[in-house]
């Protein structure tokens, strides 16, 4: 009875308020904001006027105050994006007191004094110690994500090889695509092993086919759905023995999440500047829990000069993809980083490491044919029949298949919970589409026959 109580508690907990014009925000945002723009008569004018606008205030509050509401019941079953949930930043609040702009160039200055660009050089240098470039040798920015850091990344290895060919894997982050249309530059789409690394044989194929060409590579330092790491090492070994010296290639390392938890998971592949690689990048509100979308770009300082251009108007170098920059983002990335330190960091990496192998484990024991990449906290699995259950939990799909990130606030107990659900919802999904007793669906061709739970293929895993 105790149980079966504590059970009907979480339920109620989980469930998201019902939407309604009253209680569903966007509904209630929608309302203010028509009636905010209708006209007002003269004698409601003054009569606001007179109350120091109070009851349009109230009206505000009422309006966030469900709003957030709303995102607690859904932080309660966020799952499938790499979004870390577990901070604090009450600290920083009377910062947003000021318009904080850090347009131009982070280490040349400006005359824009309210910027925190002293902030942003401390973030820089902190990661490009991280992945062992000297402080005089590399160049960088906080950018508003990890779109724009490929944007500027991309763009330098297309300045340096105006005729070079990009190639990026097929599991790679639809924003390199996007990019290749937008610079107008030839892309080829690599294959991927079944846990979507590149395939350095695709590859060595493709390069020989375009042989009188420079390439521009892509590599994926934890793909988007899989969580695979590109073999930095092999890409190399494969570009120089097929005759890409160090002067025909160039190399980004699209770290938008793992590109700061591998460099604190022992026996991880390591991201480095001592390999002939051209630049980093990684996401601010991934991993790090930064509020607000960010990243960091960090490159070698000899290719950035090609970028530059002085203008007087703000006093400083135009070097990066957009001009006005939020000061804000560095602060919270430095305020992150400096809270935690390095141990902390790797306590958290590890943990959420630790936690995609007790979710891994719990959906094998169930029969749910289920992956996990070595130093990865992204689980995959097969995808729900039912969008509603997808949507409930926030889940990342894609084909056949969906995924689990494991970040900090995903506890065991979250995780528990979601696994029972499926359970629950798996076996009336299967009767209710096909009228007979489940089988769990073949997803070998995704994520291997060896974690697939078919029929075919259980007897193998």
């Amino acid at each position: 009875m105790a149980n079966q109580e504590v059970g009907k508690k979480v339920r109620m907990a989980l469930t998201p308020p019902p939407h309604d014009a009253t209680t569903n925000p966007f509904l209630l945002i929608r309302s203010i904001s028509s009636s905010n723009n209708a006209m007002l008569s003269k004698e409601e004018e003054e009569e606001k006027e007179n109350n120091n606008g109070e009851p349009h205030t109230n009206n505000l509050c009422a309006v966030i105050n469900h709003y957030i509401h709303t995102l607690n019941h859904f932080n309660l079953r966020n799952l499938g994006y790499p979004l870390n949930q577990n901070f604090n930043y009450d600290a920083l609040a009377p910062l947003l007191r000021f318009h904080l702009n850090n347009a131009g160039d982070p280490f040349f200055g400006s005359t824009v004094c309210l910027n925190s660009t002293s902030f942003e050089v401390s973030v820089l240098d902190w990661f490009a110690n991280l992945w062992e470039i000297q402080n005089n040798k590399y160049w960088g920015y906080v950018t508003t994500g990890g779109t724009e850091s490929n944007l500027h990344a991309i763009l330098l290895g297309r300045e340096k090889f105006p005729d070079g060919i990009l190639y990026t894997s097929q599991d790679s982050h639809y924003s390199i695509f996007k990019i290749a249309r937008m610079y107008r530059m030839q892309c080829v789409k690599v294959g991927t092993l079944v846990s979507g690394e590149i395939d350095c044989a695709e590859l060595k194929t493709s390069l020989l086919a375009h042989k009188d060409k420079p390439a521009i590579i892509n590599l994926n330092i934890g793909t988007t759905m899989k969580g695979a790491v590109d073999d930095i090492d092999l890409v190399i070994q494969t570009l120089k023995k097929n005759g890409f010296s160090r002067d025909r290639f160039y190399i980004h390392c699209d770290g938008a999440l793992f590109g700061i938890m591998l460099p604190f998971v022992k026996q991880a592949p390591k991201i480095s500047f001592k390999k002939p690689i051209g630049s980093v990048c990684v996401s601010g509100h991934k991993f790090l829990g930064c509020p607000i979308p960010c990243g960091v770009v960090i490159t070698r300082k000899e290719y950035i000069n090609t970028l530059c251009r002085d203008i007087e108007y703000i006093g400083s170098r135009d070097a990066t993809i957009t001009g006005s920059r939020s000061g804000h983002a560095p602060i919270f990335l430095w305020y992150a980083i400096t809270k935690r330190g390095s141990l902390g960091l790797q306590k958290e990496a590890q943990t959420c490491i630790r936690n995609a192998r007790y979710l891994h484990n719990r959906l094998r024991e169930a029969r749910i044919g289920a992956m996990l990449n070595e130093y990865s906290n992204i689980v995959v699995f097969e995808k729900p029949l039912d969008d509603e259950f997808s949507r409930r939990w926030s889940l990342a799909c894609k084909g056949n298949i969906a995924h689990v990130v494991v970040m900090q606030h995903v506890t065991i107990e979250m995780l528990d919970l979601f696994v029972a659900e499926f359970l629950q919802k798996r076996s009336f999904w299967w009767f209710k589409d096909y009228g007979s007793s489940f089988q769990p669906r073949c997803i070998a061709d995704e994520i291997g026959a060896a974690n697939c739970s078919c029929s075919m293929h259980s007897l193998l895993s």
